[in-house]
This record gives C-alpha cells, sequence and structure tokens, in this order.
C-alpha cells in the first residue's frame, strides 16, 4: 500500500468531477485525511456530493485557503481553465500544479498563474477503477521532490509514464486519453454482432467485455508482442483468420490509425484555442 503523505499534504482540487473523484478516493484509501483536501465547486449540488462522499473541505470560489496548500490539482474542462486559474492565482503562486485538463499547454497554465512549477498529466478514466495510464510532463522548474509528490497522488488509479517533450501528450491524449472510448466502441460492436447471431444480450456483453478482459491481461502478463499472440490464436483458412482477413481487406488497422491521428490534431487545436 502506497503509505499516506508524510508531512501531511495540504491538497486543493479545482474542479470536483469524475476525475477529482477517483484522485480523491485514491488519496483517502492510502491515508490522506479528508481535513487535508479542499476543493473548489461552483455547483452546490456536486459540493454537497463531494462532502458526503469523501467529507473534504468544499469551497464555491477561491480565497486565502488555497494559501496552505502544497499541491493545486486543476481538474476542470479546458474552456473554464483561463477563467479559473485568474480568479486562483493571487493565492497560488508558491504551490505546485498539476493539471489533468486536455490541451493547456504549461506555458499558458504558467502565465495564468504566475508559477512555473507545473506539471501536465494526461489521465484516462479507468483511473476510477485504479487501472488507469497516465501521461505526465513536467516543466524544468518542477523538482524531483516534487514529480515523487504527483507519482503519489496518481499511485492509487494506475500506471503512469513521464514524457521528455509536453508534444507528446497530444499522443498519450489520442491514445490512452480518448482510448478507452474506442474500446468501448468495439465491445458495442461485438455486443450488436453477438445479438444479430441469435446471442441474448446479457450473454453477448459477458462475452464481449470477458474476451477484452481476458486479452488484455494475456497481452500484459505475456513478453511477446500483440503481433505475435495475435498470430498464435490465428490458423490460416480458420475462423479467426477469416475475420482478420475481413478486417485485412477494408483496412481497418489503417482507419484505426487515422482516428488516433485526428484525435491527436483535435488536443493541439484544444491548446490553440483555450490556451491564448
Amino acid at each position: 500500500m502506497t503509505p499516506a503523505l508524510t508531512p501531511p499534504t495540504q491538497i486543493a482540487f479545482i474542479g470536483g468531477g469524475n476525475m477529482a473523484s477517483a484522485l480523491i478516493g485514491g488519496l483517502l484509501k492510502v491515508g490522506t485525511l479528508a481535513q487535508h483536501v479542499h476543493v473548489i465547486e461552483p455547483d452546490a449540488l456536486a459540493r454537497e456530493r463531494l462532502q458526503a462522499s469523501f467529507g473534504v473541505h468544499t469551497w464555491d470560489t477561491a480565497g486565502p485557503f488555497l494559501q496552505t496548500c502544497d499541491l493545486v490539482i486543476w481538474a476542470v474542462k479546458p474552456q473554464m481553465f483561463k477563467e479559473a486559474a485568474l480568479s486562483c492565482a493571487p493565492f497560488c503562486a508558491h504551490p505546485l500544479h498539476l493539471s489533468v485538463a486536455a490541451g493547456i499547454s504549461t506555458p499558458s497554465i504558467c502565465n495564468w498563474l504566475n508559477s512555473h512549477r507545473v506539471v501536465r498529466a494526461m489521465p484516462n478514466t479507468p483511473a476510477l477503477v485504479g487501472l488507469g495510464q497516465t501521461g505526465l510532463f513536467a516543466t524544468q522548474e518542477v523538482k524531483a521532490a516534487d514529480k515523487k509528490l504527483v507519482e503519489h497522488i496518481l499511485s492509487p488509479t494506475g500506471q503512469f509514464l513521464w514524457v521528455k517533450e509536453e508534444v507528446l501528450l497530444d499522443a498519450v491524449t489520442a491514445l490512452s486519453g480518448s482510448g478507452p472510448a474506442y474500446v468501448f466502441y468495439f465491445i458495442e460492436a461485438l455486443c450488436q454482432a453477438g445479438e444479430a447471431m441469435g446471442l441474448e444480450p446479457q450473454a453477448a456483453k459477458q462475452l464481449a467485455i470477458g474476451t477484452f478482459v481476458g486479452a488484455s491481461a494475456l497481452a500484459s502478463q505475456s513478453d511477446e508482442s500483440p503481433s505475435t499472440l495475435r498470430e498464435r490464436v490465428t490458423s490460416k483458412g480458420g475462423t479467426t483468420f477469416a475475420a482478420l482477413e475481413h478486417f485485412r481487406d477494408h483496412q481497418v488497422a489503417q482507419h484505426i490509425q487515422e482516428a488516433l491521428f485526428a484525435a491527436q490534431q483535435r488536443a493541439k487545436e484544444l491548446g490553440a484555442e483555450f490556451g491564448a
């Protein structure tokens, strides 16, 4: 188990959505006290939910309490980031800042907050069940101790990796950040096909999801590449071969790659739109 932060670290979340909830829940599970966590959330119902679920401090707007925080986690939507940052800036120039907002670059964040200790994170929704994948980038002013703090915060949500160039976070966004939706899309298609072939909806769902879970576990535990694993279950002329040939004939792999390139481009556009 990851140890609680020692000495106690005061943490503020800007935004109380699903990703903030996942991080807060993870922190509490590893021993962080709710009294050390603050959340700024304008929506009253969301504040009530956070208080009921976690017992953390909640606020409707920025205030002097931010001056006591060692880490500020930005979990707001990209289009809301600048306004939120400008309202918080007078109170939080000194702490480390961790952003989980897609597309908003560190130069923009540093400019709005008048701080250069900034880490950008690109998580994905499986973080909600402790199986997330998160890409991380740090500015030069972020120290080794700061990185360890970020890793501690993220460790209950799954795996993470650091990238050396910020532009690579757009690739992380396209691959793993948006990736769960691609998996759900494929599962949905498998379920529909199963039902069309006569299976009951619940049976099709069980088989589709179970196949993804099992294949993913096998891939993660094997030293062999995905292509080798694929070849091992594909007998020429067999049923798997027939399906894969259909994929090849319709250039499914190429379409998947082009879809990721589209997501990567959109990540860049978000930075241009909301990072000025």
